[in-house]
């Protein structure tokens, strides 16, 4: 084993020393999986037998579970609703044996639920076929601004780094993120994001992680496979973000890290590229980067880990999770 494998498993077997807090928006993801039966006559579509549901955690309570499952200990910060989806997301949060003290019920909220209906015939593997989002933005108040901001500050002295996890639901709000920033900048604590919408309003950060289509959302450009356009937009989001780094993932293509003043570093894919689900590789990618920050790594050590994660899990179904040993276990290989 050469020397930088040696110490991207010394960092992973640090990751039990960590912990991590994640300031996002909690979302509960529901799966329906029925068999396909026939088309209906009354309309142009399947009819499905149901058969099972399974209830799991999303967005920010994704990045949670994948930190657990890899040794670290999380601490989930943000706002649920006052309904039986925050109820059911607490209730989760606690049976994975994970702190709920700086999860709060919004009476005014309504938790974001996303629906997946996946089909098909009795012996194969179900497909997608539907999704329905039921969402809520999270109230723009005094009272939920105030605790957000003094549980962020509370909790700077415990934690050995900040994971933003902003799914557009507003539980990460750009006034809180100003008047927090300075004290982790001030202790060197890493503060990483994962932003769907808003990746260019959180000045300052130490590093983040959007896939192509964010960056083209970001900067209203179209990369279409042209590395140039992409390279240039990754100089221009490290300086519109004021960030230290920017790991931009590409799915099937790798990823490619832009650190200032070095060239962008480009890595291809770690396995093969025939992936089975995509859905929460982010969660994945961005949570082993910031357990890598948070253990003393370099940015291409980090970049180098999260590939190994992100080549993981999306050869699995679903939102999944990896362990420290699959991740070691890929190192090696």
């Amino acid at each position: 084993m050469n020397k930088e494998k040696k110490k991207l498993i010394y960092l992973v077997d640090n990751f039990s020393q960590t912990k991590i807090a994640v300031w996002g928006d909690f979302i509960l993801d529901e799966y329906l999986y029925g068999n396909t039966r026939r088309i209906s006559r009354e309309a142009p579509v399947l009819i499905l037998t149901y058969k099972s549901k399974e209830l799991s955690l999303g967005g920010a309570g994704n990045s949670i579970l994948n930190l657990k499952a890899l040794g670290a200990t999380p601490l989930p910060i943000g706002v649920v609703g006052s309904d039986k989806t925050g109820e059911k997301v607490i209730q989760i949060v606690k049976q994975k044996g994970i702190s709920t003290e700086c999860l709060f019920k919004e009476r005014n909220y309504k938790t974001p639920i996303k629906t997946r209906i996946l089909a098909g015939e009795e012996s194969t593997r179900k497909q997608q076929i539907l999704r329905i989002d039921k969402e809520g933005k999270v109230p723009d108040s005094d009272k939920i601004k105030q605790k957000l901001q003094k549980i962020l500050k509370d909790v700077l002295s415990q934690i050995n780094a900040l994971l933003i996890s902003d799914y557009n639901y507003f539980t990460v709000k750009e006034p809180i993120f100003n008047q927090i920033l300075p004290g982790f900048k001030k202790t060197k604590i890493p503060v990483t994001l994962d932003s769907r919408f808003r990746l260019l309003n959180f000045k300052g950060i130490t590093v983040a992680s959007p896939n192509e289509p964010e960056v083209e959302w970001a900067l209203k450009i179209e990369i279409n496979d042209n590395i140039q356009v992409l390279k240039q937009a990754g100089k221009n989001l490290l300086k519109k973000t004021e960030a230290n780094a920017m790991l931009i993932t590409r799915g099937s293509k790798g990823m490619i890290l832009f650190e200032k003043n070095k060239p962008p570093l480009s890595i291809p894919i770690h396995g093969t590229t025939d992936i089975v689900d995509v859905t929460g590789a982010g969660d994945t990618v961005i949570s082993v980067f910031t357990l890598a920050l948070a253990c003393g790594a370099t940015f291409k050590e980090a970049s180098l880990l999260a590939n190994y994660a992100g080549g993981l899990v999306v050869m699995k179904k679903g939102t999944a999770t990896l362990s420290s040993q699959e991740l070691k276990e890929a190192i090696v290989s």
